[in-house]
């Protein structure tokens, strides 16, 4: 069953101390409640895929949006938000 308040974040770039922590901070600050977390490092760079829910959260869909792409321009990753269920549509093949 789909819900409506997952929401997919993807953060990549180059590897540094704290990314996790930062995201996170951010996320648990606004009330976002992180379900399942997968990160890798390749070569130096850093990928991690998240899956939220935003049920509880104290901010709009696109304010954390927003929020997550100004976090990861301060500390040098590309951070993007998704709700599921457009994840989902544009990944149907």
């Amino acid at each position: 069953m789909e819900n409506k308040n997952r929401t997919i974040i993807s953060v990549v770039g180059k590897d540094t101390v704290g990314i996790i922590a930062k995201v996170c901070t951010y996320l648990s600050d606004n009330g976002v409640n992180v379900l399942d977390i997968s990160q890798t490092i390749v070569s130096g760079f850093f990928t991690m895929m998240m899956i939220v829910d935003t049920e509880n959260a104290s901010k709009s869909f696109d304010e954390i949006q927003k929020g997550l792409a100004t976090l990861g321009e301060e500390i040098g990753v590309e951070i993007k938000a998704q709700k599921e269920e457009i994840f989902e549509m544009m990944h149907r093949i």
